[in-house]
Order: C-alpha cells, then sequence, then structure tokens
C-alpha cells in the first residue's frame, strides 16, 4: 500500500468545543470542512497517519521526528483539561523515514525533551479523527530551517515508508495561512497576508501543487504563515502520484487564515508511483548487474549489496528494488548491517538491529547506501574505489537480554550493550576480539557508556553471515 490521501487543515484551538465554547460557529465553514476530512479518513481506515506540524518541536538544521511508543496530548494550555487524547505511535514507519531521508541527505532528529506532549497543531487535526476512527498509529513530522527541497524530500520518504512497510497511509499537512489579515486581528495587517492566502488556495484549488516550491522566501515571512512547510512535505509525498483536488473551505474571520483541501490518490500506487526521483535506466542497470551476479555463483544477498552501492556511488540515486529476488530476500524481514572493505580493512559499515522496511532487499539497499556514504569514520565511497571493494551482509536474528557476559561467545554472539538512551552494538566473529570482555568494552566504547559506569543492560543475537566466499554461515 501507499499513501492513498493528504488534506490540509488548519489548527485553531478554538476549533475544539471545549476551547471554543460557542465561538468556533465563527468558522462554522471550517467545521464542516474538518468533519468531511474525518469522514473520509475513517473511510480510508489507514493504518498510519502521518501528521506533519509546524508547532512540534523545530528546528533549523533537522527535521524533528517523534519516536517512542505512544504519546499524550491535551488543551490544558487553552484551559480545556477535558480534552485529552493518547495515541500510539509507529515506530517502524518513523524509523523508515529517518533511513530514507538519512540516505537521500536530509537530517533528522529524533524525540527529546522537547518532545513530551501532542503540540495543539497535531491535536487539533486528531481531535476530529477520534471522533469517528481509532484504528491507526500516529508519525509526527516536524518542519526545519532547511529547503523547500528537503521538505519535499521528507514527503518522498514518508510514501517510500508506507510501500516499504506496505501500511496503508494517509498524511495530513497541519498549518495555518497567513496571520495578518485584519487590522484588529491578534497579529495585525500586512498587505502581503491576502495575498499569500489567494495564491496558496488558489494552487488548491488548481491542483498545482509544484507551485508551493515557487513561493518567495521574503513573501511568506511577511505574510507571516506557519503551514507552507508542511504543505511542500505534502506536496512531496503526492510528487508522481495522480490525485484529485478539493478546496473544500477557506475563511480567516479572526485575521488567520484557515483553509481546508484534499487530495485523493486516484488508482495503483505501487512503488513505482511514488519512487520520485529513482532513475529508471539506473534501476534497470542495478538490477541486471545484481541478476548477473547471482547467474555467476554469487551469494544474493552479497550482489543486491553490491548493486546498490554501485548504482548510487555512480548515479547518487538509490536502487530500486529489483524483481524476481529469491524469497529469503523479498518476502523475509529483518535486521540487516552491510560492511564494506577495501584491502582488507574496513570501508564502510550501517546496519538496523530490527527492521525498518518491508524486506531484507530493501533493509540491504538502504544500509548499503548508508555504507558507503554516511558512516562518520570514513569519507564517502568514490567511484574509482568500487572494483577494490568486497562486501558482507549480516542478517540479524532478533536479539535476546542475558544476565552476565558467562552467557556471551563472540564467535557466535554478537552483543548489545544499552544505557538509557545509549546503545552500542558489535557483531559476531570479529578479528581481533576474542573475549565477551573486549566484546562489551568495544560495545561501550561505541554508546560511549564508560567502562565504570554501572546499570547497563546486555542483550546477543545471532547472525547469518553472507560474504564473496558464496556460502552464508552463521556469525
Amino acid at each position: 500500500m501507499s499513501i492513498v490521501a493528504a488534506y490540509v487543515v488548519p489548527h485553531p484551538p478554538l476549533i475544539v468545543p471545549a476551547v471554543g465554547h460557542g465561538q468556533e460557529r465563527a468558522i462554522q465553514a471550517t467545521v464542516d470542512a474538518y468533519e468531511e476530512v474525518a469522514r473520509r479518513i475513517a473511510a480510508h481506515a489507514p493504518d498510519t497517519i502521518v501528521v506533519v506540524s509546524p508547532h512540534a518541536p523545530l528546528y533549523y538544521d533537522c527535521f524533528h521526528i517523534s519516536t517512542g511508543d505512544a504519546a499524550h496530548g491535551d488543551m490544558g494550555r487553552f484551559d480545556a483539561w477535558e480534552a485529552a487524547m493518547n495515541v500510539p505511535y509507529d515506530p517502524s514507519f518513523a524509523a523508515a523515514v529517518s533511513a530514507c531521508a538519512r540516505a537521500r541527505g536530509v537530517p533528522i532528529c529524533g524525540s527529546g525533551m522537547r518532545d513530551g506532549e501532542l503540540d495543539h497543531a497535531t491535536f487539533v487535526p486528531l481531535h476530529f479523527v477520534n471522533e469517528r476512527y481509532a484504528g491507526y498509529r500516529l508519525v509526527r513530522v516536524g518542519l526545519s530551517g532547511l529547503t523547500p527541497a528537503d521538505h519535499r524530500e521528507v514527503g518522498r520518504c514518508v510514501a517510500e515508508a508506507a510501500c516499504d512497510l506496505d501500511r496503508t497511509c494517509v498524511l495530513v499537512a497541519s498549518g495555518d495561512l497567513s496571520h495578518k489579515l485584519k487590522e484588529d486581528g491578534p497579529y495585525g495587517f500586512a498587505p502581503e497576508g491576502p495575498v499569500f492566502d489567494r495564491t496558496v488556495t488558489g494552487l488548491f484549488d488548481e491542483g498545482d501543487l509544484e507551485g508551493l516550491f515557487s513561493i518567495d522566501a521574503a513573501f511568506r515571512e511577511a505574510a507571516a504563515e506557519c503551514g507552507l512547510g508542511s504543505f511542500q512535505i505534502m506536496a512531496g509525498a503526492l510528487d508522481g502520484v495522480p490525485a484529485t483536488h478539493e478546496l473544500l473551505s477557506y475563511e480567516g474571520p479572526f485575521g488567520v487564515g484557515y483553509a481546508v483541501a484534499a487530495f485523493e490518490v486516484q488508482g495503483p500506487t505501487g512503488d513505482g508511483a511514488v519512487a520520485a526521483g529513482v532513475d529508471a535506466e539506473a534501476d534497470a542497470r542495478g538490477a541486471e548487474d545484481a541478476a548477473a551476479a547471482e547467474q555467476d555463483g554469487a551469494d544474493p544477498f552479497v550482489a543486491l549489496a553490491r548493486a546498490a552501492v554501485e548504482g548510487f556511488v555512480r548515479t547518487g540515486r538509490p536502487l530500486a528494488r529489483p524483481d524476481g529476488l529469491p524469497p529469503e530476500l523479498a518476502d523475509a524481514r529483518a535486521g540487516v548491517f552491510v560492511s564494506l572493505h577495501e584491502g582488507g580493512d574496513l570501508r564502510g559499515c550501517i546496519g538496523t538491529v530490527e527492521p525498518v522496511t518491508g524486506s531484507i532487499a530493501d533493509e540491504i539497499i538502504r544500509n548499503g547506501v548508508a555504507a558507503a556514504s554516511e558512516d562518520p569514520r570514513f569519507p564517502p565511497v568514490g567511484a574509482g574505489e568500487l572494483d577494490a571493494l568486497s562486501y558482507s551482509v549480516d542478517v540479524l536474528f532478533p536479539p535476546e537480554p542475558v544476565d552476565s557476559e558467562a552467557a556471551l561467545d563472540p564467535v557466535r554472539y554478537g552483543v548489545i550493550v544499552t544505557l538509557g538512551r545509549r546503545r552500542g552494538l558489535l557483531l559476531p566473529n570479529l578479528e581481533g576480539v576474542d573475549t565477551a570482555a573486549q566484546q562489551v568494552a568495544i560495545a561501550r566504547a561505541k554508546a560511549g557508556i564508560a567502562p565504570d559506569e554501572g546499570g547497563v543492560r546486555l542483550e546477543r543475537f545471532e547472525v547469518v553471515r553472507h560474504d564473496r566466499g558464496g556460502e552464508a554461515r552463521r556469525g
């Protein structure tokens, strides 16, 4: 599955009756449109709802994405404590978006101390949704000070994650338009305000989402808007996907512009429809290379890692999953580490302890690209190095807790050392790591956990290692 619909909504707190106490009737057109959006979302019955919120934690140089298992929200700051909700997060979806963004060079920030509660720009749309539907998990994404092109890429990654995880997904772009529509409004008047609102609502009405990327930064600042970044992320999620477009309502009686718009995806939305920016010719070459390597007797896991890295280094674009892969690649899910070596020395290693995509194949492609371009210990791999690289792919079994180092075996088991938010992992059967004590010490160092810090949690895991020898084996 994939993105099935996207909606633009505003977030005035008073539209929640417990806050508005009747004032919401002054924006009845917005209320009615909101209820229509909630009805449509319930009809789609999405597995995941992605809310893009300008009031989630905001950073200049990265996009916030909420992590964890669940979140609480209420309208207590507006003296309406009775308006409250608890919603489950979708951690695997959030991880998949993060991994995709990193692969495309877009910085992502996880949750931190500023992320204890749902913000009102997330709460308001979910208030309407929850009146009609409860079968979803939430992903909350913030904006950043990065470029419109980066916002587009985050949206593309949302669509890609939905495909990879086979989720039915609805995206809600929360954002108000100009805050400077009236002299007696809370933010005063600026002549750019009404012009901005006419421009953006016109783009929604015409279905011209590309036009959202042509709005001048100084113009949007003068208009004092808060939604354009959300709308640009939405446009990225719908990039290349056929969709209807409807401007359901627009009004601004309080001096702030409120628009509701709906974009319903039409027809099948498989990988080809949402994998925007993927070079089809390069994908075909990568698929042919992987198939040829498999026919020549190379391990298909290693062949796919090589095709992913070589395709990315030569084109700058991630490889689309080739057709015709064996079921153990195309259908199974697991955490995967991809390691690159050059002349016997490590050249890059990136992996996932648990799966963040829909298949081991996608995990290999993602982590192969990251090993070649994102390992902070090494510069990105250059095209001149490709012929000298060798590859190994470790497919991880689920980790299990252990009570002490006595239960470890550095040849058979990898180890995970955790203390609070710090976590270090070391794969098994590494040259020069001969004892469990060495293994744990290295994992501690990777996590920034001092040797004398107590209270650590130990886990062990087994792997099946695929390497250039063409023979899969444990450890």
